[in-house]
């Protein structure tokens, strides 16, 4: 493997939040008596907030709501998960995990986070992982959320690595498209896993140890 940088995709793959987001959409759809569930949330996984919110949205009944009108939801539903995660810490990433990224390290591979999370720096800060990365691309510094491969592409160039160069961590199919339309070799964990275009199957980050 002629690589020479790690992407990594933020929740779930180095810290498992997905239950901190379901919390704070489902408090929105609620709200609007709108019905959601876990299989409507598969649904959002590696999806920016703005697109998450039209998934929900499929299933409200009455006229259709303004772009103002979305945002405010959006904002709303963010804050409510801002306001969750306040209570991660440390112990939130596995010592697997800190393991596994320290290693690559120690083997010269440069390392990045590549999330359409806007509160992807806080939430590094908060588990104590932000001097873990070289560099970091997310929701505040890209305007086209996965499958676009646009958040992979700027932390490729953060990195100063060609495409080629990186492979990138998914648990989600859309960052898996994200990663392959941006001429990036693939490693999937979760659901991406099985993934028809994953090149490397993996139960969890050490894995892919072997491969170098």
């Amino acid at each position: 493997m002629n690589i020479k940088g790690i992407i990594f995709d933020l929740d779930g793959v180095i810290v498992f939040t997905d239950r901190l987001h379901y919390q704070a959409w489902k408090r929105v759809a609620d709200k609007m008596n709108i019905p959601f569930d876990e299989k409507v949330n598969d649904r959002l996984r590696g999806v920016g907030r703005m697109e998450s919110l039209d998934i929900i949205l499929e299933n409200c009944a009455g006229k259709e709501l303004s772009k103002a009108e979305k945002e405010a939801l959006a904002a709303e539903k963010n804050q409510y998960y801002v306001n969750l995660l306040g209570d991660i810490g440390p112990a939130d990433v596995t010592k697997e995990v800190r393991a596994a990224l320290a290693d690559f390290r120690s083997r010269g591979i440069v390392l990045a986070i590549g999330s359409s999370s806007r509160n992807a720096k806080y939430i590094l800060e908060q588990v104590e992982l932000l001097d873990a990365f070289d560099a970091i691309s997310d929701g505040t510094n890209i305007t086209r959320p996965k499958p676009d491969p646009e958040v992979f592409l700027k932390a490729a160039a953060f990195l100063h690595l060609a495409p080629e160069q990186c492979l990138v961590v998914e648990d989600a199919c859309a960052g898996i498209d994200a990663a392959k339309a941006g001429g990036m070799k693939a490693a999937g964990m979760g659901d991406a896993r099985a993934y028809k275009k994953t090149d490397y199957q993996i139960g969890k980050i050490s894995d892919l140890l072997t491969y170098f």
